[in-house]
């Protein structure tokens, strides 16, 4: 009985003393130490030397808002950027330094050419019309490009003309005027040599007679090969070609690039074949001149 006294005794004594070391522990922290006995307690730690009891919302202050104690410092949201306007809306581009695209005509001015309409199809209006001149030329493709100067007429003729990009033969483009004084009212439009340029749409160098035929709907009428190896045209024969927008006439002449001239003999200029013809399909002629006449 006395044994059981004493080891209650002991227990009490035991527990006593722990819950006395653990206080001084407690005491013996810093300020700002938080007690891990506090945070099981529920009890707040005792507030900093000179710190708020309270928070800025508790105390009603309106300033910044209260740190959010899980958030490092970095991460808080400071006032000024709270309160930061919105950036104004960027202008958009105005195209300076990209060209003209979607700029407004000055009243009264008149429309150009695009580079694609004027650089690879004859078109029986506009700067080719039958009242054109070398100055409308001149300012529709700068009067850099554009010259006027002699050109090979008929029969070994030179007669004045105004070429357009007279130095690269791709671009090269022959313009006859009616008043070659004062390089006004076109008469004819000549695309030979290695031009690129077109008539009509479709129509360019280098085309055969079976290409002929198909543009045209129809086979046409030419005639034989001339002393310098070349045909000519004589009828499109109520084909496409026959009327041209713009009130122009189209006309061609070929040139065989295999045929020998014992082989061309045979067809001689002075009859008229079809496209459909045999020998002149043999020869196979190709495209090697087309005029724009008014």
């Amino acid at each position: 009985m006395h044994r059981e006294w004493l080891a209650g005794a002991l227990l009490v004594w035991l527990v006593v003393a722990a819950h006395s070391v653990a206080w001084s522990q407690q005491r013996s922290l810093g300020p700002n130490q938080p007690s891990i006995m506090s945070e099981e307690d529920g009890a707040s730690p005792p507030p900093g030397a000179g710190q708020p009891t309270k928070g800025f919302r508790a105390a009603g202050h309106s300033g910044a808002p209260a740190l959010d104690p899980d958030l490092d410092a970095a991460d808080q949201l400071a006032p000024s950027q709270i309160r930061q306007p919105m950036p104004a809306a960027v202008a958009e581009p105005t195209g300076t330094g990209h060209g003209t695209r979607g700029a407004a005509l000055e009243p009264g001015a008149e429309a150009r050419p695009s580079a694609s309409a004027r650089s690879d199809n004859v078109v029986c209006n506009g700067v080719f019309a039958r009242d054109s001149s070398h100055a409308k030329l001149a300012m529709a493709f700068q009067s850099r490009n554009v010259a006027f100067t002699q050109v090979d007429g008929p029969s070994g003729a030179k007669i004045m003309a105004t070429v357009l990009f007279a130095k690269d033969p791709k671009r090269r483009l022959e313009v006859w005027w009616t008043n070659p004084a004062s390089r006004s009212d076109t008469h004819l439009i000549v695309i030979n040599g290695a031009s690129n340029w077109s008539a009509a749409g479709q129509l360019h160098l280098g085309l055969t007679l079976p290409q002929l035929e198909q543009i045209n709907g129809k086979p046409i009428k030419l005639s034989g090969f001339d002393k310098n190896n070349v045909a000519t045209l004589t009828d499109w024969n109520g084909g496409n070609l026959s009327v041209v927008a713009g009130g122009c006439k189209v006309g061609v002449s070929l040139r065989s690039r295999t045929a020998s001239a014992s082989t061309l003999g045979a067809l001689p200029a002075s009859r008229e074949f079809t496209s459909s013809d045999a020998a002149m399909r043999t020869v196979n002629p190709e495209v090697s001149e087309i005029l724009i006449a008014y």
